[in-house]
């Protein structure tokens, strides 16, 4: 087997450092590795990030920049200015086997490194990328690599949580990165566009209508700040108000945003309502064929617009690991956010099952939101540094304080240390409390001026679909120039 060795920063009178391999560059993993930048020693040890995206993106404000009151590109933390001091790898892992301590990760670059390799010795193969250990055998992807790692962070956060639902796979889209929001943004107005030019009915009572499934976070909010936008937006079409357009949030449970209690969750279902919003309690989404929400109640609403927002499920990265898994599919941890039963593996967020110390009943575990995630991440890099000196590690324990929730511009509802808040001053907790857990003074000084600035002019209501699709006038006008076959 080839072998290809990547370079630790050594001499040959120093051992070699250890290396903290962080898997994902979400909330859990660039809070991690900021801290143990600022905690480690010069030299005391290698800190490796491997993320699919060279940002990390604060959730909480996805919302906001659908609806255009945060540019995209402040709702992102670009990870190799955070992290100055660890290797930003952009890729992914694909398989785990930490008995070995052996990642095998593939990067932008993998598959055409390998089809170059493979060109230039006349076969084909994986072959081993410059930036790994070892090579790997022809089980794997094309250009995959291994990297041997001494700790190793688990925290690639998680994607979103589908059914076998007819049709979802090809009309529907979810919300849970920035380049869906601003995805979606561009699509509701380009459907307010379809509708003012059309002359079929049928095509503009669809175009009007637009589907949310999953009365969580994501859905409620996205939906509030969207159904803003485009009420606003109707001022300017001559031909469609805001009475035209419809609205409608699906929940399979009796009750929505259970995070901020259940008489918030009663409030905020009545405050939609109020707005001309359909809220579909104890409902399914059935089938989304043919451009048609079909619902358990029996409902149909032609929509040309299903976002799905219905919950959430592990990275497919945990099951490819040799680590433990509960029933859900999260690891085991310990309250040190030690995998349970597996020494110097570390996970927190989303992919980890937790012990809540601070809940009241035996058994509980922490909610998997970004209030546990920061914290959770600043005890586990201490937890790393504290291991590799030999030092005593401790548990995480943090009482929840409570959830902010918006339900468009000036509305809110929230549940804090017990006191409920709603409507503007449950608003502008959730502008404050979010304003400051954002990284970066950066960030969050660009996020302000921009309220501000929303504040005093008008909100901006273009669509700029055609960023999905940059190269197509381009392909137009080159296929125009094209010479005929004579």
């Amino acid at each position: 087997m080839v072998k290809a060795e990547i370079s630790r920063g050594t001499t040959p009178a120093q051992p070699p450092r250890a290396r903290v391999l962080v898997i994902g560059g979400g909330c859990v993993g660039m809070y991690t590795a900021l801290r143990l930048q600022r905690k480690l020693r010069r030299g005391e040890a290698e800190v490796v990030v491997v993320s699919p995206n060279a940002y990390m993106t604060y959730q909480p404000f996805l919302p906001e920049a659908a609806a255009g009151s945060i540019s995209p590109r402040h709702v992102v933390v670009p990870l190799r200015r955070v992290l100055p001091d660890c290797t930003i790898i952009v890729g992914e892992a694909r398989a785990i086997d930490h008995s070995k301590r052996v990642a095998t990760l593939v990067t932008a670059a993998s598959e055409e490194e390998a089809e170059s390799r493979a060109a230039a010795n006349g076969l084909k193969t994986n072959g081993a990328n410059a930036g790994g250990r070892d090579a790997i055998g022809s089980d794997q992807p094309p250009g995959a690599f291994e990297m041997t790692y001494d700790e190793l962070v688990l925290a690639p956060g998680s994607i979103s949580r589908t059914l076998p639902v007819p049709g979802l796979a090809e009309h529907g889209i979810g919300f849970k990165t920035v380049e869906e929001a601003i995805a979606l943004r561009n699509h509701v107005l380009e459907q307010m566009d379809i509708a003012s030019s059309t002359r079929d009915p049928e095509l503009r009572d669809a175009a009007l209508t637009y589907v949310f499934v999953g009365g969580g976070y994501a859905g409620v909010e996205a939906l509030a700040e969207l159904a803003d936008m485009a009420r606003y937006a109707t001022r300017y079409y001559h031909n469609v108000k805001a009475d035209d357009l419809k609205w409608i949030l699906v929940e399979a449970s009796d009750h929505i945003l259970p995070e901020v209690g259940h008489d918030m969750g009663k409030y905020a279902v009545r405050e939609l309502r109020a707005r001309n919003i359909d809220v579909r309690l104890e409902t399914r989404l059935d089938s989304c064929e043919n451009r048609v929400a079909v619902l358990s109640d029996g409902t149909r609403f032609p929509t040309r617009t299903l976002v799905w927002t219905a919950g959430v499920k592990p990275h497919p990265i945990l099951a490819a690991s040799d680590l433990p898994l509960d029933k859900r599919g999260r690891l085991v941890c310990t309250a040190k956010l030690a995998v349970d039963g597996a020494e110097h593996a570390w996970s927190a967020g989303d992919a980890a099952a937790v012990p809540d110390l601070a809940a009241d009943g035996p058994g509980a575990e922490c909610a998997p939101n970004a209030q546990h995630a920061v914290r959770q991440a600043r005890v586990l890099a201490e937890n790393i540094v504290a291991s590799l000196r030999g030092e005593q590690q401790h548990d995480y324990r943090h009482r929840y304080a409570g959830s902010v929730a918006s339900l468009g511009l000036h509305k809110g509802v929230a549940q804090v240390y017990g006191r409920k808040l709603k409507g503007y001053p449950a608003w502008l907790m959730h502008r404050v409390y979010h304003l400051s857990r954002v990284p970066t003074f950066n960030r969050k000084a660009r996020v302000l001026a921009e309220w501000t600035l929303a504040g005093l002019f008008k909100r901006e209501i273009v669509s700029l679909g055609s960023l999905e699709h940059p190269r197509a006038e381009f392909e137009l006008a080159a296929g125009r120039e094209r010479p005929r076959d004579v």
